[in-house]
């Protein structure tokens, strides 16, 4: 019996060999993380009109009828326009046991692109949220909002956990794991899970983000390491500690914690209280086990944040915090960590772009 927790990756192999995960293309072993699994575009690309969750009584092929505007064959790749909304059908489905469930987010390098995807499932009521014993496909919504993409099948923008039971920590256990093994520099802040700050102060130089230019080219999401930042970027620069967001505009900024996750943890970042200031500060979400376990003799990586203001101008600080890391543990060690035994394209990292622009 599967101990609670979130699943490691022998554990979902074994799912897929059990036939709880089903796909239309074999897995491929390079699609298997630490804790989660990457999901896979289909052949098809639907424009609709408006984003839409199926709700309790329907599907999300009859919702489709409903919103759907025309089709994108994506089999050798096709444009998906800033400002517009898809429903691609992805390869894999899930067939759940009783006492499981799961949860998607984006990948790090979508939610840098400020690439909105979210995973819809039939008869679902929350985005991202595919509940205990479903059985049958899932879909993603895909609406790209700072720069238009080149999206083609096969390609891996989400990826997705699996949790059996209760799976959340306490704060008193964030604390004494802490107390072992430090899972953030500094003083912790723990409040229904690890609070962090933004950081505004570098220890060199006044670079301190990037804003994304409101026309751009496409970002083809095949091409790694090959795009000018700046012809898609504006470098972001204080010496005040201090910037003003400006409503609508995305930002990439750092996390001022360099944070750990130890091998029997797992982490989803987490919005921060509404008072605190209307902006979002995070579109992908999940830390495998292991990232920065590694990273310059265990110290930790830093969080990259998504920012985008809501409203009205805000003046963000260094060492406001932002956000919240909320821990879980794992069902069993992964035989594979982040960073440590898979490519990991972020371990150690600072503030970062994603993987498509040149370093």
């Amino acid at each position: 019996m599967t101990r609670s927790g979130v699943l490691a990756d022998h554990q979902i192999e074994a799912m897929i060999s059990d036939g709880g995960i089903s796909a239309s293309a074999d897995i491929t072993p390079g699609q298997i993380q630490p804790a989660s699994l990457d999901l896979r575009l289909g052949d098809v690309a639907y424009r609709v009109r408006a984003s839409f969750l199926a709700g309790r009584q329907r599907s999300v092929k009859d919702r489709l009828r409903d919103f759907q505007m025309h089709s994108i064959d994506l089999t050798n790749g096709a444009v998906l326009e800033k400002g517009c909304v898809y429903v691609v059908p992805l390869m894999e489905g899930l067939s759940l046991p009783n006492g499981m469930t799961a949860a998607a987010s984006a990948k790090s390098s979508i939610g840098r692109l400020d690439l909105l995807t979210r995973i819809i499932t039939d008869h679902g009521v929350e985005f991202d949220r595919v509940p205990e014993g479903y059985r049958g496909p899932l879909y993603v919504e895909i609406c790209p909002r700072s720069f238009s993409v080149v999206a083609q099948t096969g390609q891996m923008l989400n990826q997705i956990i699996f949790r059996q039971g209760k799976t959340l920590m306490s704060d008193d256990a964030l604390r004494a794991l802490h107390a072992e093994t430090p899972i953030v520099s500094g003083d912790p802040i723990i409040s229904d899970g690890l609070g962090f700050s933004v950081d505004l102060r570098p220890t060199k130089g006044n670079l301190v983000g990037y804003r994304a230019k409101p026309h751009t080219g496409v970002v083809d999401l095949s091409k790694l390491n090959h795009y000018d930042p700046a012809a898609f970027w504006e470098p972001v620069h204080t010496d005040d500690g201090w910037i003003i967001l400006d409503p609508g505009a995305f930002y990439i900024l750092v996390s001022r914690e360099a944070i750990v996750i130890p091998p029997m943890q797992a982490a989803e970042m987490a919005p921060y209280l509404a008072m605190v200031g209307e902006f979002r500060v995070h579109y992908a979400g999940f830390f495998d086990p292991g990232f920065g376990y590694a990273a310059a003799g265990g110290s930790g990586s830093r969080g990259v944040l998504e920012v985008r203001c809501h409203e009205a101008p805000f003046v963000l600080e260094h060492g406001q915090v932002v956000g919240r890391l909320v821990y879980e543990h794992m069902s069993d060690m992964p035989k594979a960590l982040y960073g440590q035994d898979i490519k990991s394209n972020y371990q150690g990292q600072g503030l970062k772009l994603s993987k498509h622009f040149k370093s």
